[in-house]
């Protein structure tokens, strides 16, 4: 018989640590190798954990909505088969030898107690601000709770705190200096200004009637609704919008649907043909493809485009397309459908929602023909594709102009003010439309 800890797996170079959401199995029911054993949820992405061997599980070192840190153990699985090469984390255990078996008992119990220790740490899920995993990990192990931390100030950008602040605070505090870092001197509000501040507050309080249906938002709902009030607060946002003729794409499209799909067995749809043209603004205009720091620039070597989908839930998610200047119409049409597909299965590992620098929503996927989509931080630039419409239109020739119909939509380019002017965000999206409109109808796929 055969001891394997079943340890959270790494899931991403910034992704520290993970929150149990749901347990598929319970102690004592029987596990099939590569079976999901629990759900879990980052900052990033919701994934399940599979099991590396087959056998019985007999001990869940956490429960629902414990914080787990990556490399940790999570629960013990028993087995009677092969345990996985490489692996460090068991212990073979012979039932007919006492000492082993106490030896094994012991270790067992002391990776409970390590395990229960972190698992009643403070997870900091009810901050009000952003903190990185590394932030979190430095306050826990310092014994910095919530209260605390809220009380540290931040150099980073949104007043965020870094790493460098959080030493900085341990220290401080060591030394019995202040809690705060860098004190600024704040006005007491006066008693009418307290007053006034108060009956705000109370007035904008929603008091739910009997008939009212009070709804919990999930976890994913509320950092959504967090980062959408944070890029707010963070980028001027500003609009362009632009009208495009796409009724060369349009036919193109439908005359070589099908044979797409046999040749290559994947669907073609409008995206990864958009997102092409993107690629190309993007090389065209490289200043749209920026991050802020401070009062720095930062310039993206790669073009990675972000693809907003929509989640079963209803919420959102922006898988990321890396490279996509690299990458023909296949190759981009096979990265549009897979990344499409496991986002609606939430089979989306973290990877591959990180590293964007520019992302394309589609709003006309539910007959929105235009949208002002709020920029997805750090980036500087966010294109909103509106719905494809057949509209009379005024078609220019030599022989004069008449009406005809034509296909087009609406290209709707939210960017941030603070970097990127009226000019370079207005030449972009016209780049953008004017790629659309110069597709060649004749080319092969």
């Amino acid at each position: 018989m055969a001891k394997f800890e079943l340890k959270l797996p790494k899931m991403g170079e910034s992704v520290a640590e993970a929150t149990i959401t749901n347990w598929l199995k319970e102690v004592g029911d029987t596990i099939e190798a590569d079976e999901p054993v629990l759900e879990i949820a980052t900052d990033k992405v919701d994934s399940e954990v599979p099991s590396e061997v087959e056998g019985k599980l007999v001990e869940k070192l956490f429960k629902a909505d414990d914080v787990v840190q990556v490399g940790q153990t999570i629960a013990i699985i028993e087995t009677e088969g092969e345990i996985p090469a490489g692996s460090d984390d068991e212990l073979d255990l012979d039932l007919d030898d006492e000492s082993e078996e106490e030896e094994y008992a012991a270790e067992v119990a002391e990776s409970v107690e390590n395990a229960k220790d972190t698992a009643g740490s403070k997870d900091f899920s009810d901050a009000s601000r952003f903190y990185s995993p590394l932030v979190k990990n430095i306050a826990k192990e310092e014994g910095i709770d919530l209260d605390e931390l809220e009380e540290v100030e931040g150099t980073g950008k949104d007043n965020r705190v870094t790493k460098d602040d959080i030493l900085a605070y341990v220290e401080n505090r060591e030394k019995g200096t202040s809690a705060k870092q860098k004190p600024k001197a704040k006005q007491a509000p006066s008693a009418d200004t307290g007053k006034m501040a108060s009956a705000k507050a109370e007035s904008e309080k929603v008091v739910p009637s009997g008939e009212d249906e009070i709804i919990e938002m999930s976890r994913m709902g509320k950092m959504i609704a967090h980062h959408m009030v944070d890029s707010a607060q963070t980028s001027a946002h500003v609009q362009s919008f632009i009208e495009v003729d796409v009724t060369n794409i349009w036919n193109w499209r439908n005359k070589h649907k099908n044979d797409f799909q046999k040749k290559e067995g994947e669907k073609l749809t409008f995206t990864p043909i958009f997102m092409e043209a993107v690629a190309k603004a993007i090389r065209d205009f490289p200043m749209i493809n920026i991050s802020v720091d401070g009062d720095k620039i930062i310039k993206k070597k790669n073009i990675n485009l972000g693809m907003a989908a929509a989640l079963p839930d209803g919420n959102l998610i922006v898988p990321v397309i890396r490279n996509a200047d690299q990458l023909n119409l296949v190759g981009l049409a096979k990265k549009v459908n897979d990344l499409a597909n496991r986002a609606r299965q939430n089979k989306l590992k973290p990877d591959d929602i990180q590293g964007g620098t520019y992302t394309v929503t589609n709003v006309g996927t539910f007959g929105s023909i235009m949208g002002t989509p709020i920029i997805n931080q750090p980036q500087v630039a966010i294109l909103a594709l509106g719905a494809i419409r057949k509209v009379p239109a005024v078609i220019e020739t030599p022989d004069g102009d008449f009406i005809g119909i034509r296909y087009k939509m609406f290209l709707s380019h939210s960017y941030d003010h603070r970097v990127v002017n009226g000019a370079l965000g207005g030449q972009f999206v016209q780049r953008v439309a004017q790629y659309l409109e110069g597709f060649d109808k004749d080319r092969e796929i």
